[in-house]
């Protein structure tokens, strides 16, 4: 594990991302997009164009809270196409995970309580009971939360069209089946359950298994833990280090990559990840790792 660390430490992971959302407009409409690369003091965008087909002018702004990066704009009948490109660099921070000591709620930062509460799609206080009867003989730490991780995937099958819009961690759990978004709130949910703070992340993976279907937008989850976010994915169909950060929120409710108000036919959006490789550089290519990874600090 030592080893990992040593060798992957000082290198950066640089990924190329691309989307194209593609949209029929009937009438008047008013457009709010989630697609921009997160800026954090580990994810720089090192260069970034958006565009739209029609010229309407846009606006882009960042929240403050959270980070999130959104374009607002209006447009009118007819055929839009919004394309945004980004070169994205990424410095992991890696940490052994014997070295990463939980907290007690009462020692939990104020910023990070609202990730601690029920929220739409995670409805930790109806599973509570169900959590600590799986995972509650389990000392408090990064080992109980991966095996939050490791059971969802477990018993979690990778399906798509078996959830829609209103489902919920509820639902994942009972049926066992959904996609990236619903494997996260079941994660989330778990681990609000046991008192950690947890929070739900857009982005794009790098290195998914082509037979699960086109390249799409990704969800994965980041948990408080030992006075950090560190990044969890129960679907593992990519690299932990693979993972692009887009946006943070408490649950998928809050990151929607397209809040659309207006008579708005959407088609399926185009998302590519390419990784750019330069060993000179220090630029690797992403790698599984069983190092506790960060990259929101």
């Amino acid at each position: 594990m030592r080893c990992d660390l040593q060798e992957i430490a000082d290198s950066r992971v640089r990924l190329k991302y691309r989307v194209a959302l593609e949209y029929e407009v009937a009438g008047d409409a008013d457009f709010l997009l989630n697609v921009h690369a997160a800026k954090t003091h580990r994810q720089l965008v090192v260069a970034e164009q958006f565009q739209l087909s029609t010229g309407n002018a846009y606006s882009l702004a960042t929240d403050p809270d959270n980070g999130n990066r959104i374009v607002s704009f209006s447009a009118g009948p007819g055929s839009l196409v919004a394309k945004y490109e980004a070169l994205v660099d990424i410095a992991h921070r890696f940490v052994d995970p014997r070295e990463v000591i939980a907290e007690g709620p009462a020692a939990l930062p104020v910023s990070t309580l609202r990730f601690l509460y029920p929220s739409r799609y995670c409805q930790a206080d109806l599973v509570s009971q169900r959590a600590w009867d799986i995972f509650g003989h389990m000392p408090r730490g990064y080992d109980q939360v991966q095996a939050v991780r490791d059971w969802i995937k477990r018993n979690c099958r990778f399906q798509v069209g078996a959830s829609n819009s209103t489902t919920s961690a509820i639902d994942t759990l009972r049926d066992g089946a959904g996609v990236c978004r619903d494997f996260a709130h079941a994660m989330i949910t778990c681990c609000r359950a046991l008192n950690y703070p947890a929070r739900f992340v857009t982005g794009a993976d790098y290195g998914a298994d082509p037979a699960l279907g086109p390249p799409d937008f990704h969800a994965y989850v980041e948990v408080f833990v030992g006075g950090a976010w560190f990044m969890f994915d129960p679907t593992g169909i990519s690299p932990i280090t693979g993972l692009l950060r887009i946006a943070t929120g408490r649950d998928a409710a809050d990151v929607s990559f397209a809040t659309i108000f207006g008579p708005v036919a959407t088609g399926m959006p185009l998302v590519e990840v390419d990784s750019v490789e330069d060993p000179v550089r220090g630029l690797i290519a992403p790698v599984a790792t069983n190092l506790a990874v960060s990259t929101a600090d």
